[in-house]
């Protein structure tokens, strides 16, 4: 008994001790100047370098897609071309855009922060130790109860800090701007109204918030809040409030019964941004990037869709001047078997939920790579017309309209390179991969396989090596 009573009084004086915790806030701006568009290629390239535009795609899964995507940066960093000025450089100094969702940001993050720093911490730091274990032993700790049952500072929370411990070190978006690299452009969904919110300033400044402040472990915990696992990431929502104008390319694509083609998914995202900056919803409840884009390829297609319609409308933008556009979609997609189909009874109500959660984002993240397909083959058609096509059916309007369209088709040629299980061709080791778990701890050796399968497929894709053909690239073997 006197045991018990000293356990309670323990309990009780950590409680105490840990008290209650005041949700981060995220700074309001009291007004936000017009900027030029969102920049989607890095900085200081020279004339050539500015012809091919890559972008990594990294998707969601934990530790799984972390792993699996950091296989593709150390597979680019051994991979050499000859640069205009006649001296070797790296393809990954090359890559002007990395978009990350859940386990994926984690890598994209971390690789802006870090540079080549990466490939001498990165493993030690978070591939390789029990993150997921770590939440949990936080979680379960009665220090943090008093912090857990504050408003709006859940389980996200306590696992932003414990990211910024292990690996942000605290970083902000303004640090990470400093930085030299790619553009990194992370999301997570809003769960009330399902829109992706993209960390990037552009989106921000339309919340009237600073993104400037805001410290990138919490980006990196919304991105991987995966629903009733971890709670959702709360944000403010200031819209409203700074006097925010819309950039003057937005324009002919609302209120404009004939918009520039193609239209549909640049207005549709116009749309979608505009139900968290209306300034209606004073709070934006966050969870895993993968909800609404499990690949990070939603918003790659529609940079893209972006770039052309602008160009149609007479906007300058790098389709004027890229002749090349790398997609390398390294998708970390398993799909585990379940014996479900082989019992009469059905599973639990929680093994449901989860499966119901996930199976809708994996069977349709195919077909993103199907539509980024479907606009490389709808190029290179249009541009046959443009070659062609002599115009002299239909009335004048349809005519002039059909010109226009035709004449401003973007000369770029697409690369679309896919990096998933499905394209390794040793059936035991595809199958092993994908009974890997979606959490944040994996057995060492798995990360090592995880690894080294990102870069096989990689250097085997036919896609890859037209482009090393093309750019006259050679491979060195990473270690």
């Amino acid at each position: 008994m006197k045991r018990t009573t000293n356990l309670l009084h323990c309990l009780l004086s950590a409680l105490l001790l840990a008290g209650c915790a005041s949700r981060p806030i995220n700074s309001r701006l009291d007004a936000v100047s017009y900027t030029k568009p969102y920049s989607v290629e890095r900085k200081d390239q020279d004339e050539k370098q500015a012809q091919t535009l890559v972008v990594l795609a990294f998707s969601g899964g934990g530790t799984r897609a972390a792993a699996f995507s950091y296989g593709v940066l150390e597979t680019l960093k051994s991979t050499e071309f000859v640069r205009s000025d006649g001296k070797k450089g790296r393809l990954l100094d090359q890559v002007d855009v990395i978009t990350g969702v859940s386990g994926g940001s984690f890598t994209a993050l971390a690789y802006k922060l870090y540079g080549d720093r990466l490939f001498d911490e990165y493993e030690k730091r978070f591939l390789k130790r029990d993150v997921q274990g770590e939440i949990v032993s936080r979680v379960l700790n009665p220090v943090h109860w008093g912090e857990l049952s504050s408003i709006g500072w859940g389980r996200s929370e306590l696992a932003a800090d414990l990211y910024d411990e292990i690996l942000f070190e605290g970083a902000t978006f303004a640090d990470l701007d400093k930085k030299e690299g790619p553009v990194i452009a992370v999301s997570a969904t809003d769960i009330t109204s399902g829109a992706r919110l993209v960390f990037s300033k552009q989106n921000f400044d339309m919340l009237c918030s600073d993104i400037g402040s805001l410290r990138i472990a919490r980006a990196a915990a919304a991105s991987s809040a995966v629903p009733v696992v971890l709670s959702p990431l709360t944000i403010n929502n200031y819209g409203g409030s700074c006097r925010y104008v819309q950039p003057e390319w937005v324009e002919p694509f609302i209120n404009n019964p004939e918009p520039p083609r193609p239209a549909s998914r640049v207005i549709a995202r116009i749309k979608e941004l505009s139900t968290l900056a209306n300034g209606q919803e004073p709070y934006i409840h966050l969870v895993d990037g993968g909800v609404s884009d499990n690949i990070g390829l939603r918003g790659v297609l529609d940079v893209i869709n972006l770039m052309e319609a602008m160009r149609a409308a007479g906007f300058k933008t790098p389709l004027d001047h890229v002749k090349r556009i790398v997609v390398v979609v390294v998708n970390s997609l398993s799909i585990p078997k379940t014996d479900w189909a082989k019992k009469e009874d059905a599973p639990g109500s929680l093994s449901v939920l989860v499966k119901a959660a996930g199976v809708p984002i994996d069977r349709y993240s195919g077909e993103q790579i199907d539509q980024l397909k479907d606009t490389e083959a709808r190029w290179k058609l249009l541009r046959q017309v443009r070659e062609t096509a002599s115009f002299d059916r239909g009335s004048k309007k349809d005519r002039e309209v059909a010109k226009q369209y035709v004449s401003n088709v973007p000369d770029a040629e697409i690369y679309p390179i896919d990096v998933s299980f499905s394209e390794l061709d040793d059936v035991e080791e595809r199958q092993y991969l994908n009974q890997l778990p979606t959490s944040f701890r994996l057995d060492d050796a798995d990360v090592d396989k995880l690894r080294a399968a990102a870069g096989k497929i990689l250097l085997k894709s036919p896609d890859f090596q037209r482009l090393l053909k093309d750019i006259g690239a050679n491979v060195i073997q990473p270690k």
